[in-house]
């Protein structure tokens, strides 16, 4: 192949921290430019070699364009924080301008993401609603204390509620007790002072995450909830973790949540070796 044959057949790669304007802080996320539609068992594999939380993949469909989330061990079907890093990288390579808005085609529909600055950008994400769930023994053996409500999603999250005077910080993520119910990740949420209105963390056995630094589907899932709660139409979340982040999320009429979070752009790189490469309806979801 000649130089400019294996240039089209690669991937180009990127690396993003998410929420945060701080390199090295926030959440990593790799974000891979593909040639063509890969299979999943090749995104599957990049992702586990890359080993981020999360690694998104863009994919080109004629006028559209596809993403799809991997972390290093499956799937998911919603992922913010590797979307705002999708933003950042197409910037980056020329192909989205500041203040143009695009349609970004996933298995939780079409998600608008704008790069309304230079490294802020929004990103309007579902938000399937928090459905009641009953309380659980081990949640008070792993708390020290009974929750003030306890919620599961579609998305697959439960959602603690916890006093605001709870030391959020020392809850081990490792704790076998986060992989008791049928939940796949858990949300721990509470009160915080200002410029916040809310922190949380966020532990994710099912998806083979030990604790997400920072979670945009997390705080589109909770945001509802504390614009309810505290009567606002704009809220601003913190999440405490190892690599701390912030995001302001604003509920919108049509159901989505609007995330307005910063970004920095670490580093651009090409993989020469061509993805295994799948049927184009792979790609193409129908979302109900």
């Amino acid at each position: 192949m000649t130089k400019t044959e294996v240039q089209m057949a690669a991937v180009r790669l990127a690396a993003v921290d998410a929420f945060t304007s701080t390199p090295l802080a926030g959440n990593g996320a790799t974000v891979a430019l593909l040639p063509g539609p890969a299979s999943a068992a090749w995104m599957q594999a990049l992702a586990a070699e890359l080993q981020q939380s999360e690694t998104a993949f863009l994919w080109q469909d004629a006028d559209a364009w596809r993403l799809r989330w991997f972390t290093p061990s499956c799937e998911v079907p919603l992922c913010g924080h590797a979307t705002l890093g999708a933003t950042l990288a197409l910037h980056h390579w020329g192909l989205l301008s500041i203040g143009q808005p695009l349609a970004l085609h996933s298995r939780s529909g079409p998600l608008r993401v704008e790069l309304t600055a230079a490294g802020l950008v929004s990103l309007d994400l579902p938000s399937p609603g928090l459905l009641p769930r009953p309380g659980a023994p081990w949640m008070e053996a792993v708390l020290g204390r009974p929750p003030l409500g306890q919620w599961s999603s579609a998305l697959g999250y439960g959602v603690l509620l916890l006093p605001d005077d709870y030391p959020l910080g020392a809850l081990d993520p490792g704790a076998s007790a986060w992989a008791e119910g049928p939940e796949r990740a858990w949300v721990l949420m509470q009160a915080a002072t200002a410029p916040y209105d809310y922190q949380l963390r966020f532990f994710g056995p099912g998806l083979g995450i030990h604790e997400d630094p920072v979670t945009g589907s997390a705080h589109a899932l909770v945001a509802p909830f504390w614009c309810q709660r505290l009567g606002k139409a704009t809220v601003a979340g913190w999440q405490p973790s190892h690599r701390p982040g912030g995001m302001h999320a604003q509920p919108l009429d049509s159901g989505m949540i609007r995330i307005i979070g910063a970004g920095i752009h670490l580093w651009d790189g090409l993989m020469p070796w061509p993805p295994e490469l799948a049927s184009a309806e792979q790609w193409r979801f129908a979302v109900a």
